[in-house]
């Protein structure tokens, strides 16, 4: 597809702003996981465990490369469909699945040494991972990441959803013990809400390198994926909305909600989490009206481009809330 007369077909280059641009969020998303955790405990008289801020930054790497591939594979099936003839932007997901194995080799390093971080390799008991339930846990995901990366240079690459599902699984199984009550539930809410939010962040962050590759040869294309993409977003948003507000419910009974988000680590980093997510289903409103209303419809990829931002930070707020102490059942 041709671009229309009169169009700035010119290609913008990544320059110095947009090179400063991504390293501030590279810091941003180090620094939230490493002093987020001793910012949220602050004052509440809850202890955490040793090493939280390392283990909230793997965590981190982890859910990145889990949203990166697995947002990947939706967005290019949704990209497909809309210019079967358009080029691909270059693929980022065995670049993501590595990732995704060094964080979850160095998570099974930390239940391998007793949930501490460990500080030489004679603090590991490898062996103790098979007898226990979080160790299984851990070397599943070790494994489906290892597998994921395979796939992503295979001629198949939407075959990683698989290990990549197995992935979400074994999150979903880690965040219930057995001990918790209905646990399968709990289970099932987070497998639902940790999935919606990959392929959401994800999806959006490759539609937006979509957009940018299109650019020059097929403009009106980068917009209809943009509006395929806002429509399969809005439901995954009520989604992810519903199993939040059933997961919070579980955790904190209704009558203690309002005083747990501020006097809690769980529940004050809880509320940061529900903020950004506001502001993020606020920046997607923006763009969807901008898609239907405006006359030049590429005004869209701005709040776009704020919303796959936020929504990074999104990422780093949500793996400090699995590293923190849980809410206390009153």
């Amino acid at each position: 597809m041709s671009a229309p007369a009169g169009a700035d077909v010119s290609v913008r280059r990544p320059g110095a702003g947009s090179a400063v641009a991504v390293l501030v969020l590279v810091a941003a998303a180090a620094l939230i996981p490493l002093f987020g955790p001793r910012a949220a405990l602050d004052g509440t008289g809850e202890a955490a465990a040793p090493g939280v801020g390392g283990i909230a930054l793997l965590r981190t790497v982890l859910f990145a490369a889990l949203s990166v591939q697995a947002g990947e594979v939706f967005a290019g099936l949704l990209a497909r469909r809309a210019a079967p003839a358009q080029e691909a932007p270059r693929a980022w997901s065995a670049y993501a699945a590595w990732s995704g194995f060094a964080a979850a080799l160095g998570l099974a390093a930390v239940v391998a040494s007793g949930n501490l971080i460990p500080h030489s390799l004679a603090a590991l008991d490898i062996g103790g991972l098979y007898g226990t339930r979080d160790g299984t846990l851990a070397l599943v995901e070790v494994n489906a990441f290892l597998v994921a990366a395979l796939c992503a240079r295979s001629r198949r690459p939407a075959t990683a959803l698989l290990p990549l599902a197995a992935v979400a699984v074994g999150e979903a199984l880690r965040a219930h013990p057995p001990v918790e009550d209905t646990p399968l539930v709990g289970s099932g809410l987070t497998l639902v809400h940790l999935t919606c939010a990959a392929l959401w962040a994800g999806g959006l962050l490759y539609v937006l390198r979509t957009l940018r590759a299109w650019r020059s040869t097929a403009p009106e294309a980068g917009t209809a994926l943009l509006g395929r993409y806002a429509c399969v977003a809005a439901l995954l948003l009520a989604a992810i909305s519903a199993t939040g507000v059933c997961s919070t419910l579980r955790r904190m009974p209704p009558g203690t909600v309002l005083d747990q988000l501020t006097t809690t680590a769980y529940g004050r980093t809880l509320l940061a989490k529900v903020l950004l997510v506001a502001v993020v289903a606020v920046l997607a409103l923006v763009a969807r009206l901008r898609l239907r209303g405006a006359r030049d419809r590429t005004s869209a990829y701005v709040p776009a481009r704020a919303e796959v931002v936020v929504l990074a930070v999104v990422v780093a707020v949500s793996a400090v809330l699995t590293a923190l102490p849980l809410p206390i059942r009153w």
